[in-house]
């Protein structure tokens, strides 16, 4: 399944910022590395840059996280909410070298309610098509962190190739170990 720019983008980026807490520790404590992530996103519109947009976008992380672990009917019930708290209302939009695409809140609303509404929408695309599978978690024993899967086979089990090469690496040399037995 092919999705919109945008859609694969805020999954990403939503799974992404939930992994910056995980049982590793948490890489998203200070304004420096809010605005690296800002900017990794590409984030556009208001940018406050203080403690506020900081704990705002760190209180994402647990409700986003909950889009992996529940079923559809919770999945549509949080993204309703979502929406409806953030007062969304989309809108067509073109800007820098994106052509057109869906926005839902103004450019000034604070990061965090953007950061929710296009996570939400991303969301309203996968349960319309019927691609929630396409969230999952890291394969590997030792990680907890997120994943989308946007592989044409669905064949995607690892977070990062970090996790996946550990994971090979690991089983290569149990196969040696069990050779030289």
């Amino acid at each position: 399944m092919h999705f919109a720019h945008d859609t694969e983008l805020a999954l990403q980026g939503a799974a992404d910022l939930v992994n910056t807490l995980s049982s590793d520790g948490d890489t998203l404590v200070t304004q420096d590395q809010l605005d690296d992530f800002v900017a990794r996103w590409g984030w556009s519109g208001t940018i406050r840059h203080d403690d506020v947009e900081l704990a705002e976008v760190r209180a994402l992380r647990p409700v986003f996280r909950q889009m992996w672990e529940l079923e559809e009917e919770g999945v549509v019930d949080l993204v309703n909410r979502m929406l409806a708290d953030s007062h969304a209302l989309p809108r067509l939009v073109r800007h820098d070298d994106w052509d057109w695409h869906l926005h839902a809140t103004s450019d000034d609303a604070p990061l965090a309610t953007r950061m929710t509404v296009e996570f939400a929408m991303a969301m309203v695309d996968l349960v319309r098509a019927g691609e929630l599978g396409r969230l999952g978690t890291c394969g590997a024993d030792d990680c907890d962190d997120v994943l989308v899967d946007l592989t044409r086979n669905r064949s995607r089990r690892f977070c990062s190739t970090t996790c996946g090469n550990r994971i090979a690496a690991a089983a290569y040399r149990e196969r040696q170990a069990a050779a030289d037995a």
